[in-house]
């Protein structure tokens, strides 16, 4: 008896939720079909009024247009009769429109054609006679100029510049979608609100990061004591003793390849060929620039490149006269450029297979030697034209990758293969017997060296003719004499992948770059220690603590990854089973919960990074973690449509489920707090602004209207009256990926799909809202996110792995909280940044 009535208490209970949620969702639907209709009777009252003004202005031009020229009465009084027949039948429903706000529109409305078509027939007729009236206008510019006049006049009244009341809302339109804002009670005018830029500027401070899992030589070691390496669009100059960076910034893309001139202070790089926000294409070259100064002193071959610049190497026998590029096209051009004249001196195509190195003979400026998948090529330069030698495996293996190659001191080449051996090379006679009497000498194997379990991926040359080679299985440095005998060996730690390039600090120390995006330093009998480290894979998760200068950072290389701002190094790093998507840090900064794509979420000790609590809603991605300000809930926005909210206790050491926010009809991807701890506001992957009351059950708050002048302790939401001007005309909806808020609530940071970090006044509300904007991604970002204090800006990339750290400048960031809710309180008509 006990069990079947506990069954139909759960069966009443479960047919009780589903009621409940099937009502939300149709109070949501209902909501969008009012925000509709309200766009449709506001379209339709625009144009009536728009014809109301235009009859109205008739008479005064005519008696104008008489006064001046009385022989034109005639010409108007045909105007007026031709108009005369269709004035009424447009009038007749002005009663239908009554008291519907003329407001009502945006700068962004687009029409409906199909449900608005007699308007827009209209406003094409009332264009026209518009026009026709100007043409009458033009014998006299003083008369032109009083309609003019005329027209502000009689559109002022009651216009969409009008006055705003309680209750106004305005729409924007994403992919045809009508968005309604509501605005706040405290602007009388939104028409009159001035966009500016923000005082406050950004300037790059730090980088996180390098691109080591794909390059190659990609990391030398310059005279003034800093390792140059790049990552996503900057080339970092590392000032390893001090701990210090700077930055050479004139790449548009993520740059690919970099070479070092024999002076040791000039550096070519190399970018990808990528399109602009337009899908325009932008051209790909090579720069030559100083690293003293920074300044570029040359640019090379600006749109010859297709696809970017592979490979990069300048002469040395004749001081650096010469600069030899490999692009990454099909055929993979091989191209030799004079640098003093910024010309083309030679090019052929190379193979279509890839191209990993290239190189000048170091004693002869017109031999050049590449290598790639299945070759290595000798080719001869003269009187502008190459010749190719292909090197000649004979009894040897061929291998399938020749991966680097390396000059010894009696000139042979050395070459490291996928097989784990460096081959020698040198010319050979020709074998007259098997190729005939007109047989030129050939490149063939002098002798095989087993060096490395797997690829030899690097080969180093050292001053007094030892060599270094970087093993991948093994992850070993080997050092060998000029004759090839192994002298000394090390390996490297596991977690940082394997070796992928070389770099001699002196005869002992050294720079190693890794497959796993680290740069490690040390030497063979001390071992090696990380200076450089990142994410292998692209990063989603961005979070800063509530009051350090720490942040965290999750990807899907499944590290989640505690930096230190000011110190600009690594804290910590775990791995997960699954990889994270997002995270937020409890307000008492002691724990930080991680979402993941599985739907299971975990929470972190800072300090021993151990997982304290573990739950899983649902089986799709977490796309959002954020804690109340008071820290005793926990929100968590699903790809399942759903929000769960948690109860939090013991200093975020426990959470037990409270309950479900129901009612989104796509994925979440946003979410933010009110002040006091109440209320979510939520953005889905379908457009929707949505309210909720957690206190009071995570109940939907039908009356959207109701929630314009609530405060937020973040916005992060990237749909929002505060926010519509960072969005561009014509955005998809998929533009902008995340935005911050500052804490002084004076700016707002936005990381768009463009590869770019944009900074706006705080708010901004009217579209086309003016920004700084800045580069150094090489792919989207991701996120971005203010330290506790408002002193730096972090951007993180998605494919690029790359973390930018911006220092805020300008501006007054201490005390421009206070002014902003003085200011805020008694604003009437301007959402203007208070005086710095």
């Amino acid at each position: 008896m006990d069990s079947s009535t506990n069954s139909l208490d759960e069966a009443s209970a479960d047919g009780s939720t589903d009621y409940q949620d099937r009502t939300s969702m149709m109070e949501v639907r209902l909501q969008a079909q009012e925000d509709e209709i309200t766009l449709l009777k506001s379209s339709l009252a625009d144009a009536l009024r728009r014809i109301h003004i235009h009859d109205k202005l008739l008479p005064l031009l005519k008696q104008q247009l008489i006064a001046v020229n009385p022989s034109s009465a005639r010409v108007l009084n045909q105007v007026s009769c031709s108009e005369s027949s269709s004035s009424s039948r447009r009038f007749s429903s002005s009663a239908a429109v009554d008291g519907i706000p003329l407001s009502a529109g945006s700068p962004r409305v687009r029409r409906n054609s199909e449900k608005l078509s007699n308007a827009d027939r209209q406003r094409k007729r009332l264009d026209k006679k518009a026009a026709s009236s100007a043409n009458l206008l033009t014998r006299s510019p003083s008369l032109e100029n009083r309609a003019k006049e005329l027209i502000s006049n009689a559109g002022s009244p009651g216009s969409r510049r009008g006055t705003y009341s309680q209750g106004q809302s305005i729409k924007m339109f994403i992919r045809g979608r009508p968005i309604t804002m509501y605005v706040p009670s405290n602007i009388q005018n939104y028409d009159d609100l001035k966009m500016e830029l923000p005082l406050e500027r950004l300037e790059l401070d730090w980088v996180y990061g390098y691109r080591g899992r794909d390059g190659r030589a990609n990391l030398y070691f310059l005279p003034t004591g800093e390792a140059v390496y790049f990552i996503a669009c900057v080339i970092v100059l590392y000032h390893i003793k001090d701990s210090t960076q700077r930055h050479y910034r004139k790449h548009t893309d993520c740059v690919r390849s970099l070479a070092l001139h024999p002076d040791k202070v000039r550096v070519a790089s190399g970018q990808m060929a990528g399109v602009d926000k337009d899908g325009k294409p932008l051209q790909s070259c090579v720069h030559i620039w100083d690293s003293n100064t920074l300044v570029t002193l040359q640019q090379i071959g600006l749109g010859t490149f297709q696809r970017g610049v592979g490979s990069l190497a300048f002469s040395s026998a004749d001081s650096g006269g010469f600069l030899c590029v490999i692009d990454d096209s099909t055929e993979h051009m091989l191209s030799v450029w004079d640098c003093a004249k910024e010309t083309k001196v030679a090019e052929i195509k190379s193979t279509n297979e890839a191209v990993f190195a290239v190189e000048f003979n170091p004693s002869d400026s017109n031999n050049i030697i590449t290598c790639g998948k299945s070759h290595v090529y000798f080719w001869t330069l003269s009187g502008g034209q190459f010749t190719k030698k292909q090197g000649i495996f004979g009894k040897y293996k061929k291998p399938k990758f020749i991966q680097c190659f390396a000059f010894g001191l009696t000139g042979d080449v050395l070459t490291g293969d996928s097989e784990g051996n460096i081959l020698t090379w040198g010319k050979s006679a020709a074998d007259v017997k098997t190729l005939g009497k007109g047989a030129k000498e050939t490149y063939q194997i002098m002798r095989q060296t087993r060096a490395h379990e797997g690829s030899v991926f690097t080969l180093c040359t050292l001053q007094d003719g030892a060599l270094l080679s970087g093993g991948g299985k093994d992850r070993k440095i080997i050092r060998w004499s000029a004759d090839l005998a192994p002298e000394r060996e090390c390996e490297i730690p596991e977690k940082f992948g394997t070796v992928r390039t070389i770099a001699a600090m002196d005869e002992e120390e050294l720079l190693v770059g890794t497959t796993r995006n680290a740069i490690l330093r040390g030497t063979f009998s001390d071992g090696f220690l990380a200076i450089v480290q990142g994410h292998v894979d692209e990063m989603w998760g961005l979070a800063s603590h509530p009051s350090q200068s720490l942040f965290l950072t999750c990807g899907h290389d499944r590290q989640v990854c505690l930096w230190e701002a000011e110190e600009h190094r690594l804290s910590w790093s775990v791995s997960l089973e699954e990889y994270g998507l997002c995270a937020d840090f409890c307000p008492n900064g002691s724990t930080v919960s991680v979402g993941l794509n599985t739907g299971r979420w975990v929470v972190l000790d800072l300090l021993t990074q151990e997982v304290i609590s573990e739950s899983v809603d649902g089986n799709e991605q977490l796309s959002v973690m954020r804690y109340s300000p008071d820290g005793n809930f926990l929100a968590v926005g699903s790809h399942d449509n759903f929000i769960y909210i948690y109860n939090v206790t013991e200093k975020g050491r426990r959470y037990t489920r409270f309950g479900k926010c129901n009612g989104h009809s796509s994925f979440i991807t946003h979410l933010d707090w009110s002040k006091d701890g109440r209320y979510i506001m939520s953005n889905s992957g379908d457009y929707e602004i949505l309210y909720w009351d957690i206190p009071g059950g995570c109940k939907l708050l039908r009356n959207r209207s109701e929630s314009k002048d609530r405060e937020w302790a973040s916005f992060t939401c990237v749909l929002g009256f505060h926010v519509m001007g960072v969005w561009l005309e014509g955005s998809d909806g998929t533009d902008i990926n995340a935005l911050c808020r500052s804490h002084s609530e004076r700016i707002v940071a936005v990381a768009d799909d463009f590869c770019k970090v944009h900074l706006f006044q705080f708010p901004c509300p009217k579209l086309k809202a003016p920004s700084h904007k800045y580069d150094g991604h090489g792919s989207h970002v991701t996120n971005v996110c203010f330290t506790h204090n408002d002193s730096h800006l972090l951007s993180m990339g998605g494919k690029d792995t790359c973390i930018l750290q911006w220092k805020v400048v300008g501006g007054n960031r201490w005390d421009s909280k206070d002014k902003l809710g003085s200011a805020s309180s008694t604003s009437t008509s301007s959402l203007e940044p208070p005086a710095s």
